[in-house]
């Protein structure tokens, strides 16, 4: 029987997608952050966003990362508008 070549851990394509659409919102926040005047509130929403990853990398339902992509790229949307707002 030959053995697979892929390592046992390897992600399926659904899931690679997915992870890339993750990797993809976290770098948009961070984008958005460098936007942010104040260094203190810069600071604050970076490191927010840090923990927010973390504490969520170990999802593996679904319906959950799917959920929390969704909320993510609200609350990013909500960043830029107040953004937006701010410089006007």
């Amino acid at each position: 029987m030959a053995a697979s070549r892929l390592p046992p851990t390897a992600l399926t394509l659904k899931q690679f997608l997915r992870r890339q659409q993750v990797l993809q919102l976290y770098r948009k926040i961070l984008r958005a952050v460098r936007d942010v005047p104040a260094e203190a509130d810069r600071r604050y929403l970076k490191d927010w966003a840090r923990e927010e990853f973390k504490r969520n990398k170990d999802a593996t339902e679904e319906d959950a990362i799917r959920m929390m992509i969704t909320q993510g790229n609200m609350q990013l949307q909500e960043l830029q508008r107040t953004l937006k707002l701010a410089k006007s």
